[in-house]
């Protein structure tokens, strides 16, 4: 018989074999060692057919055989027996030896990629722990200085002085102090990012350094490109099938708006097409959707927008009314009113009033509002990705310049609402927001105006954000501007922004009373009889001005005590007594010499031409 004889164990031997010997040795390799199935699939099926007679024989072979290795397994089994992970790793060779040859390469290359990944994870975490952070030294950072920077190697000083800086006490290096490790991260972080000293201070003591240096990598990215529904005109749905038509990606931004629409990529310039043009949608960052969510305007209400330009807060106002009631949208640049009235007609609005007046004014040319939004000009701290000239062209004088400006602004807008007004309930709201995260534009400003103003802060009505700040360095603000809201651009996604809601519950201007104006009252209070009898004098008066300011007396000369002075006495500052009426004779002096010759000097030209 031609053909191939395969030989192999019977079925419940070689279980029996295996249950009671995990291991074999030596002896019994050559019948336990498995048959190649894989490779018998790529066998010709003629040569299957004429092994049948063959196979039967050699089956009753092969079970004398294996009553004869039956004892050296029990033998092997009380040697190896308790050896499991040594049988373990054989079933794999057993199992390896199953497998073709370029499986077989598979797993042993798959093997070793997990060896070395193992082995690299347990370097880096060696050269982790051992590794001091090392400080340069002055005279390597005057060395720094004198040659052009590297800037990857600065950067990745900034992250590691930042970690080390996170856990000081654990990971410093022996003999170094906290304001070294400052220093240099100050200075690394002006030098990688182009940030001026003053930003520099101002962002590290609002944040901890981690989260200073993760802002500021925030700021390097553009945010979102984000559109706001006009409601006024479509439906977002409608608005977005119309967009996706034309192979625009896009995504609903959040849950707490229900206008906003997310643009993750364009087949199109998104404010160029036939629905932009149309008034459909308004391209505005999210961040600029929070103020007026906060407002909460409604219908027939009386309505003040500030700071109106470009017309992206202005028209979502106007959104929110229905084109009902009055809406102020004013803005103190007469070149931005071009953008703003064309983006109002662009959207549909009909119920808007553009006014070019400066909003300090405002309570002079018209009041009586149930609601101001201030949008006040600011720094622009929060929007650096947007504009970033702000990070090196911006000082700590700019943002006072700036609060100075927006007390100013919302002073006038809270002079300029009305609480309590009949038929309208919900009246006397303002809405202060910047797009600076600077606590001297936010906190500051609101803090000023609570204690000159009949106002309180209430609550935004946002569903997120990080509360205000009640304390910042030496400063202490009131506790309720912790229902502010802050949003920072690596903790949101979104541009900075500051958002607080002032409720109006009095119009009456509060005045503080001087401590002298309080002792005439005391004295007039009294008897006005004296202690014999007579009449009591009537006490006189402090002069107070309206703002409770105490007219400064002038001094008189004649009624100084002590001596007059005599003329050419030195006098305690330098100088003499008298000097300045000698200086101004010589001077008058001088001026009539002078006259005389240019009158002489005519007379003799005169004299010379005749």
């Amino acid at each position: 018989m031609s053909g191939r004889v395969v030989k192999k164990p019977l079925r419940g031997q070689a279980t029996a074999a295996k249950s009671r010997a995990p291991a074999f040795s030596d002896d019994n390799s050559s019948w336990l060692k498995q048959v190649h199935k894989k490779r018998e699939l790529f066998d010709d099926d003629d040569g299957n057919d004429d092994n049948d007679e063959g196979d039967v024989d050699e089956d009753d072979d092969e079970e004398d055989d294996d009553e004869e290795d039956d004892d050296e397994l029990y033998d092997a089994d009380e040697t190896y027996g308790e050896e499991e992970d040594e049988g373990e790793e054989e079933d794999d060779d057993r199992d390896e030896e199953d497998e073709l040859e370029f499986e077989r390469k598979a797993r042993q290359t798959v093997k070793k990629m997990q060896r070395d990944a193992v082995d690299n994870a347990e370097e880096l975490r060696e050269q982790l722990t051992s590794e001091q952070i090392a400080l340069p030294t002055a005279d390597e950072l005057d060395e720094e200085a004198s040659r052009p920077p590297d800037v990857s190697h600065v950067r990745e000083r900034v992250k590691m002085v930042a970690d080390v800086l996170s856990d000081f006490a654990a990971k410093r290096a022996p003999g170094r102090l906290r304001v070294e490790y400052m220093e240099v991260f100050t200075s690394d972080l002006s030098t990688t990012y182009g940030y001026s000293s003053d930003l520099i201070e101002l962002l590290l003591a609002l944040f901890s350094p981690a989260e200073c240096l993760a802002f500021i990598e925030a700021s390097e990215t553009p945010r979102p490109v984000t559109v706001r529904t006009n409601t006024l005109k479509t439906r977002r749905r409608e608005l977005a099938q119309a967009l996706i038509s034309r192979n625009v990606n896009l995504d609903p931004i959040a849950k707490w708006s229900k206008d906003g629409l997310q643009i993750y990529e364009s087949a199109v310039p998104i404010g160029a097409t036939p629905e932009y043009l149309a008034g459909h949608y308004m391209v505005q960052s999210a961040s600029s959707f929070l103020p007026v969510l906060a407002l909460q305007p409604q219908p027939g209400q009386r309505v003040l927008d500030m700071a109106a330009s470009p017309g992206g807060k202005c028209s979502h106002i106007a959104a929110l009314m229905g084109n009902r009631g009055t809406l102020i949208a004013n803005d103190a640049s007469k070149e931005r009113l071009r953008a703003l009235q064309a983006n109002l007609s662009r959207l549909g609005v009909r119920n808007a009033i553009v006014m070019n007046a400066d909003g300090r004014d405002f309570p002079k040319l018209m009041g009586g509002f149930d609601r101001v939004l201030l949008d006040a000009p600011c720094s622009g701290l929060g929007v650096i990705s947007k504009d970033p000239s702000v990070k090196s062209e911006k000082r700590y004088a700019d943002v006072q310049r700036c609060q100075q400006l927006q007390k100013e602004l919302l002073l006038a807008a809270i002079d300029a609402t009305t609480p309590n007004q009949p038929g309208h309930d919900d009246s006397g709201l303002i809405v202060y927001s910047t797009c600076s995260i600077s606590v001297e534009e936010n906190e500051a400003v609101v803090d000023y105006v609570l204690r000159s103003r009949p106002v309180k802060v209430v609550d935004t009505g946002l569903p997120f954000g990080v509360e205000g700040l009640t304390r910042h360095r030496s400063k202490r603000f009131h506790a309720s501007l912790k229902l502010a809201r802050r949003f920072y651009p690596h903790a949101h996604n979104m541009d900075g922004f500051f958002v607080c809601k002032l409720r109006k519950y009095d119009n009456a201007m509060p005045q503080k009373a001087p401590a002298a104006a309080k002792e005439a009252d005391a004295d007039e209070s009294t008897d006005a009889v004296g202690p014999k009898g007579a009449p009591k004098k009537a006490p006189k008066k402090a002069s107070v001005s309206a703002l409770g300011k105490r007219k400064r007396p002038t001094a008189d000369p004649s009624s100084c005590p002590g001596p007059a002075p005599k003329q050419g006495a030195e006098r305690p500052g330098g100088g003499k007594h008298g000097d300045g009426e000698a200086k101004k004779l010589k001077r008058l002096k001088f001026m009539r010499k002078e006259a005389s010759k240019k009158k002489g000097g005519k007379a003799k030209r005169q004299k010379h031409s005749e």
